[in-house]
């Protein structure tokens, strides 16, 4: 296999339908929304955002099911996903991986899907790699904006050195584990009564999880301050000059109740993407995919449909 060894492995305490894959420097968790390969169909990846997983991604890999064959990775260091072995948490280091894994299992080219950290991710990757992307839908592509929008100040504030050691060691004035995990909805979520107890419920477990993983908030930071570095890159490693190079048909995705992307940034990102349609959501947050998955669904049946 080209470029990396692939080893794959489901261990008794894997989450079911979830798989590690093991490429060059990095350890996947690779998630199947149901079922087996589909046969037949064309493949499709999906990776999430700063501080998301996979999981992000369920309930639009379950209205795609019958149209392609997809999988979702956990991005190194999150979700159930080991950090990677370099250390190396920027966006290109997170390209690497992705990249590792769709050579170590021979699934390109696909349907790439990213969301904020993850839509910057996919930029990066369909621009150097064209040969591994058919497509590429971005929802609130995490791609320099400024000056940034001031609901997004305190996610960038996770890159100055030694603030977030500092915050860790604060007092967390009594909030439990749903008073956080309901400021973190609110954050991303256009309308976060929206969401169903279950849903709640679910999002409160993830969030208990996670602060219970030694690596995660290691991961957040140091992913974070990839971000903000990806941001002041300039030349051929900027991202607005990579997303030029994109021949890939793209949809675009941007809600008008994004606290952390600005929908004022879907021009520029038109203008940019050779082969580009839109898709404005009004009601919708930071995570389209997961607040409105039936009307994303419908937009990415639509790019798919032109062949």
């Amino acid at each position: 296999m080209s470029g990396a060894e692939q080893r794959v492995r489901t261990e008794a305490g894997d989450p079911a339908g979830v798989r590690t894959v093991g490429t060059a420097g990095a350890e996947l968790a690779v998630h199947r929304a149901g079922g087996e390969a589909a046969g037949g169909r064309e493949q499709a990846l999906f990776v999430h955002g700063l501080g998301g997983s996979a999981a992000n991604w369920t309930a639009l890999m379950q209205r795609l099911a019958g149209l392609v064959d997809g999988e979702a990775v956990d991005l190194p260091g999150f979700g159930h996903s080991a950090p990677p072995a370099d250390g190396d948490l920027s966006v290109s280091g997170h390209v690497r991986a992705v990249t590792g894994y769709l050579e170590a299992t021979g699934r390109g080219p696909v349907h790439l899907f990213g969301n904020s950290l993850g839509g910057a991710v996919a930029v990066r990757l369909a621009a150097l790699r064209p040969d591994l992307v058919r497509s590429l839908t971005l929802i609130s592509p995490a791609l320099p904006e400024l000056p940034p929008r001031r609901t997004a100040w305190p996610t960038g504030l996770l890159a100055v050195p030694g603030l977030p050691a500092l915050l860790g060691r604060l007092p967390s004035n009594g909030r439990s584990p749903e008073d956080a995990t309901e400021g973190l909805l609110r954050l991303v979520y256009g309308d976060p009564r929206s969401l169903s107890p279950a849903a709640r419920a679910e999002a409160v477990a993830e969030y208990r999880r996670r602060t219970a993983v030694p690596h995660a908030m290691r991961a957040l930071t140091g992913s974070a301050r990839g971000i903000v570095s990806a941001y002041t890159e300039r030349g051929e490693q900027a991202l607005w000059r990579q997303a030029e190079r994109v021949t890939a048909p793209t949809l675009l995705v941007y809600g008008l109740r994004d606290k952390l992307v600005s929908y004022r940034s879907a021009r520029r990102a038109c203008a940019a993407f050779g082969d580009a349609r839109l898709l404005v959501l009004p009601d919708s947050g930071h995570v389209a995919m997961m607040e409105h998955p039936e009307r994303v669904a419908r937009a990415v049946r639509e790019l798919l449909a032109r062949g």
